[in-house]
């Protein structure tokens, strides 16, 4: 399966994060083809929403920054995993400025699905999602709930569906693995 794996800690925030990311990405490479993104190592830019990804340069952003070769390695993946530990009860701005700039990978073009209206997809295949995250320390089950209806949402806005949620508190990189590649 390939894989693509977005860590979405912030910079200097969490080392015991960043150490089991590194377990795990150990763990996935002996059975998946995985292209690890790290975000605070990439020069990523926040979206403007100024629609030239949909306008001026359809499917492509107007900056010229890292994202360009995280949306292609997203497109060709099987499975792409977001990660990130919980602040302040969601996950990292790293990570959302990357959703933001996943807008050209769908049109400009809208449909009604499930009685709501959507964009239309751009290409014929998306990824499957997953989401890992790294509890705080007050973490409930109503964070948890949030969390995954948004992620829900995130997925199916972009074609997708959201196939795995865990925490990383909770398991080990090798069981982490084990259930990914069941997805």
């Amino acid at each position: 399966m390939n894989i693509t794996l977005i860590n979405g800690n912030d910079p200097g925030q969490n080392k015991g994060f960043e150490d089991y990311m590194s377990r795990l990405n150990n763990e996935l490479v002996h059975n998946h083809d995985v292209e690890w993104f790290h975000l605070q190592a990439l020069s990523i830019k926040d979206c403007l929403g100024c629609f030239g990804c949909w306008q001026k340069t359809p499917g492509q952003c107007i900056f010229k920054d890292d994202m360009a070769s995280l949306i292609i390695a997203y497109l060709h993946s099987d499975l792409v995993l977001f990660a990130s530990p919980l602040i302040l009860g969601f996950p990292s701005a790293l990570l959302k400025t990357s959703h933001d700039r996943l807008i050209p990978i769908i049109h400009p073009y809208t449909e009604i699905k499930n009685g709501e209206l959507h964009h239309e997809a751009r290409y014929k295949k998306y990824p499957k999602l997953g989401l890992l995250m790294e509890k705080e320390v007050d973490t409930d089950e109503e964070d948890i709930k949030i969390i995954t209806d948004i992620y829900t949402r995130i997925a199916f806005s972009f074609k997708s569906a959201l196939v795995y949620l865990t925490f990383i508190n909770t398991k080990s990189p090798e069981e982490i693995a084990h259930e990914i590649g069941h997805c």
